[in-house]
């Protein structure tokens, strides 16, 4: 009886359907290789291998996702694999929603051309393609995927998009807002009211944004808080939508609480390592005061910059409130946990495939050795910024230890000089034909070197320039240049050759002052009336005059600053042994304000003024004088138009000697990836012999701002303001490689 019984305890561990296997092979596979395939098995030829061995082996492949089937056969001891592979994808295109923009495929397909094909990852793109759409506030929005075998075997997928609808936000209201007006609310929410006019700039489209719902409720308790109401709560709106029309109406149920006033502002510093007194300096919430959630917050930054300037890199600074509800009061609590001082051990600067790294390390305000500050940094960045090289720069902070760090200095090169050949047409000028060479940061070196002939209707101009703004890397400039120019004012033609040098020195970050020395000989020719040749205003005059200027600058950006503010002086003497003499002064200011933490986008607002007055102490040529007009002063009359006039000959420009002119401006962007923005503006200016009251004009229009291969231009269409009979006004202007 037991030998019967071991007897079938052995036929039960021998596999029923067990297949002596003498040779494996594979059919239509491309993906794996053999050797990487025959690995998987966990069996080999030789082997007696069961159907359930095999049926394993084929779900193994099956499930690395590079076929569309797989299936075994066997066949006098041989062992087939065979293979149905995915074809490969060879084109994705995208139609009926930003079928142009190359980024979408990497931020929201995430389909390579080339890879396999993949029901699964389709449909995760099509619900991507869905929800990025309704971050736009459309709903209902179809995508359907329609795929193409082409004649290689690949396939052409394609993205079908019906965009949604927007919804309409006919009506929106507040229950229970009774202190607060609700029309501020618009200042800080993204779902508004429509107002009527929509579609104009300024005013509310009333287009819901789905993504910002969640969000605003916390934006309003926020505004709130910044008026002392600490208990305040907003709920989430309830939304009544009407999908036939696609319009909803809206309501938020709020309740305000009180106001908190402030009993003591307390400073808890783990670790002693600034006066409090310095601390208290840069708190501005105030005892017996209404609490501020925006001061709040800003005290902590200051907070920690102080902290952080005096080397604690990885400072803490955690605020708290102790609330008093019965009375209404808190106490603001700041609590600084400093941790150790830092030391910079290295600086690492990438991107720069041109600019030398000196050229950036001297812009530095933190080196190898240094201790660390939070100013220096910021300050850094914006130094970087400054020199107008870069499109963009980062400076990353990386921790080593408790007590080291790293920077890393990131930034991506712009165009900075151009070889040019052809022609144009000005909006002053005409028909242009230019060659010119021109470079900021030739061979990376930050020295700026300029070639232009240029010849226009209204414009010649031959010159050779360079400057260096720091000589052999130290704080000194040095500017050289000569020049011959003919220009065709409205009234005459002046005839320049000239030649000028100088040389300059930074005090500080911000403040730098420039001497220079200029000569040059003017002529006077193409009179607008006879009668006044070789009159005192039309004499040939020689002029040789010292320059001294001094400017302050700690703007963020050269050519397009979001922050900051720069002012120049300078002051020209004219008489130094020629005919010429005179006392010029010229005044500039602009003050930048990003907007982007009020608006939500990249939006800027800019003040400009200029502010120019010129004395007779000798001689003053009429060439000298001012003209205002243009880009630049009053945008909606033609250039240099804007004059006192000859009390002898009211057709005859005399110049003035002095002008005021201020601008404010909003610029948005348009096209990001284009670097397009938009411009809105309003100019005034005034212009005199005696008085500035003697002529005032204004303008105000819209313009495009564009960062293109050959430098910033600048396209401004402007209409007049306070016309009068005979002036000459310009509804187009533009120009290229200034500052916006």
């Amino acid at each position: 009886m037991k030998i019967y019984s071991a007897l079938f305890l052995t036929l039960l561990s021998v596999p029923l359907s067990a297949t002596a296997i003498k040779t494996i092979k594979y059919n239509g596979m491309v993906h794996l290789s053999e050797s990487v395939a025959i690995r998987m098995l966990d069996f080999e030829a030789g082997d007696n291998v069961s159907d359930e061995a095999i049926d394993m082996a084929v779900k193994k492949y099956f499930k690395q996702g590079y076929f569309n089937d797989v299936w075994a056969e066997i066949d006098s001891g041989v062992l087939t694999f065979n293979f149905k592979e995915k074809p490969t994808i060879s084109k994705i295109e995208l139609k009926g929603w930003k079928e142009s923009d190359k980024e979408i495929n990497d931020s929201i397909i995430q389909i390579k051309r080339g890879s396999l094909y993949d029901e699964k990852k389709l449909e995760a793109a099509k619900k991507r393609i869905i929800e990025a759409i309704s971050k736009d506030g459309k709903i209902d929005s179809v995508v359907e995927i329609e795929k193409e075998y082409l004649d290689n075997g690949s396939v052409k997928v394609t993205f079908v998009v019906n965009e949604g609808e927007k919804i309409i936000i006919n009506k929106l209201s507040y229950s229970d807002a009774l202190v607060l007006n609700t029309d501020l609310f618009d200042d800080v929410i993204a779902n508004k009211e429509h107002e009527f006019m929509g579609w104009f700039w300024g005013r509310n489209d009333g287009k819901m944004s789905l993504t910002d719902l969640q969000y605003d409720p916390l934006r309003i308790r926020d505004f709130y808080m910044q008026y002392g109401y600490l208990d305040a709560k907003v709920n989430e709106p309830f939304v009544r939508a009407n999908f036939d029309s696609y319009t909803a109406d809206m309501s938020y149920q709020i309740e305000e609480g009180e106001v908190y006033k402030i009993t003591k502002v307390t400073i808890n510093q783990v670790v002693n390592v600034i006066d409090e007194s310095k601390i208290k300096e840069v708190i501005h919430l105030k005892d017996g005061e209404p609490f501020n959630i925006k001061t709040f917050r800003e005290d902590a930054q200051n907070i920690k910059t102080i902290i952080a300037d005096l080397s604690y890199a990885f400072v803490e600074v955690v605020p708290d409130l102790k609330k008093d509800k019965e009375n209404h009061t808190v106490e603001v609590v700041f609590k600084i946990t400093p941790g150790e001082k830092v030391k910079i051990r290295d600086v690492i600067i990438s991107g720069n495939n041109r600019t030398l790294d000196r050229i950036i390390r001297r812009e530095l305000y933190l080196g190898p050795g240094d201790m660390y500050s939070l100013t220096d940094l910021k300050d850094s960045r914006s130094a970087l910024g400054r020199l107008g090289f870069f499109d963009s720069n980062t400076v990353e902070e990386k921790r080593i230890d408790n007590q080291n760090m790293d920077l890393i200095v990131k930034v991506k090169e712009a165009p900075t000089g151009n070889i040019q050949l052809g022609g144009g047409y000005g909006s002053y000028g005409g028909l242009l034909v230019s060659v010119s060479v021109e470079d900021r940061n030739i061979w990376g070196s930050g020295i700026n070197v300029g070639v232009k002939a240029e010849k226009s209707q209204m414009t010649q101009n031959y010159s050779f320039n360079i400057s260096n703004p720091r000589l052999n890397d130290t704080d000194f400039s040095g500017n050289f240049s000569i020049y011959k120019s003919e220009n065709d004012y409205i009234d005459y033609t002046v005839k320049t050759e000239g030649v000028s040098v100088g040389t300059g020195y930074r005090f500080t970050r911000y403040l730098s002052g420039y001497l220079a020395y200029g000569y040059s000989a003017n002529s006077y020719s193409n009179y607008l009336n006879s009668i006044y040749i070789d009159t005192y205003y039309f004499e040939n005059y020689a002029k040789s005059s010292m320059t001294v200027s001094v400017k302050y600058d700690n703007t963020d950006d050269f050519y397009l600053p979001r922050e900051g503010v720069n002012i120049s002086q300078s002051v020209e003497k004219a008489g130094v042994g020629a005919d010429a003499n005179f006392v010029k002064t010229r005044t500039t200011l602009g003050k930048y304000n990003g907007l982007k933490d009020y608006v939500g986008f990249d939006a800027i607002f800019r003040y400009k003024a200029k502010y120019n007055f010129v004395k007779d102490t000798g001689m003053l040529p009429i060439a000298e004088k001012f003209y205002m007009g243009g880009i630049g002063s009053v945008r909606g009359y033609q250039s240099y138009s804007l004059s006192p006039l000859d009390s002898n000959d009211v057709t005859r420009r005399m110049g003035g000697k002095q002008t005021f002119s201020n601008s404010l401006e909003v610029s948005f962007p348009l096209v990001e990836k284009a670097k397009m923005r938009v411009v809105t503006y309003l100019d005034w200016g005034f212009i005199g012999e005696d008085s500035l009251t003697e002529i005032s004009r204004g303008g105000y229009g819209a313009g495009l701002e564009w960062f293109s291969p050959v430098g910033p231009i600048q396209l401004m269409f402007s209409k007049p303001l306070n016309q009068h009979d005979g002036d000459t006004t310009s509804s187009f202007e533009f120009t290229m490689g200034q500052r916006f």
